[in-house]
């Protein structure tokens, strides 16, 4: 299959929200979308930056997103940036569950949890839905996995609160990712058992040249290997467009089933688009019960899908 961003419908009157829009995929997701006459939220948590980029953007694609202020890490800010929406708009058409962290040396979100599981899972769920009242009207939730989820076999509750001493940065890193796939999976099920006029899908991008591989080793204060780890993706990644491809294509192909998982075409590593499969513990319906259960528990957000009048 061949694809490009030309083949982005015109979505003049659309609106999106797209998380961790200030670089790397977030923004080049954010560009094409404002591109083709979307609406743009640009979420992000750093005031500074997400001005900056919401002024390039201007710039390159002629047209200002809205900034919104969104911590990811921080439920309550979570809950601030969705009531903020909610009451300022009155439909979602596209909610770009985009934003993480990869590989940091320990840290927590300020509600205590595992940073990588409580920014790149607990904080999208939360989002998601706390948004539910605008995504539930035909709405499009696409949530960025990594192929990375391949390389664990399962996630528990007390991954959520892991501390310290049995931290491994990357296994907690494939257990966040695996945890995304596991919640747009189990959403897409409560969406269609609801009647619900949501779609659920997922998206990775393969290996992308972004500013996440380097941050890691800056959280720790590695400076020499923070600049050897970005040396090395820009030798032999692709672009942080071509890495963005997915996302695009998950967000606007008009004929995607609920459910699908997009990733790069050529080994999963790099290319055009196309649907490509989740490992067996990814669409474990039963682990994806458990996780959405635990989940609840650890936000306090209690998702509840109903179909509009």
């Amino acid at each position: 299959m061949t694809w490009s961003t030309a083949d982005v419908p015109d979505l003049t009157g659309r609106l999106a929200l797209v998380t961790g829009a200030t670089s790397g995929l977030g923004y080049e997701t954010a560009f094409e979308l404002l591109r083709h006459g979307a609406d743009v939220l640009v979420a992000a948590r750093n005031p500074e930056k997400a001005a900056q980029a919401a002024e390039t953007l201007t710039q390159k694609a002629g047209r200002a997103p809205t900034v919104l202020e969104l911590d990811l890490a921080d439920l309550a800010s979570v809950q601030r940036a969705a009531e903020e929406v909610v009451k300022s708009y009155d439909r979602l058409d596209l909610l770009i569950n985009n934003a993480g962290v990869m590989a940091p040396p320990y840290r927590q979100t300020l509600d205590g949890f595992e940073l990588q599981l409580g920014t790149n899972h607990l904080g999208h769920f939360a989002l998601t839905g706390r948004l539910f009242p605008l995504l539930v009207k035909g709405s499009r939730v696409v949530t960025v996995s990594s192929f990375m989820h391949k390389t664990v076999r399962g996630i528990s509750e007390d991954d959520l609160r892991r501390p310290a001493g049995s931290y491994r940065k990357w296994e907690s890193y494939g257990k966040s990712k695996l945890a995304n796939l596991l919640f747009m999976l189990e959403l897409d099920r409560r969406a269609r058992a609801a009647g619900a006029g949501l779609l659920s899908v997922g998206a990775h991008p393969g290996y992308a040249s972004t500013h996440l591989q380097a941050a890691g080793p800056e959280l720790a204060g590695r400076a020499l290997q923070a600049r050897l780890w970005g040396a090395a993706t820009r030798a032999v990644a692709q672009s942080a467009a071509a890495g963005a491809w997915p996302s695009l294509y998950a967000a606007t192909y008009p004929d995607l089933r609920p459910g699908s998982f997009v990733g790069p075409s050529f080994f999963e590593y790099r290319g055009t688009p196309k649907v490509v499969l989740p490992t067996r513990t990814a669409q474990d319906p039963e682990l994806a019960k458990r996780l959405w259960a635990w989940s609840v528990e650890a936000t306090g957000v209690d998702p509840a899908l109903t179909v509009p009048k």
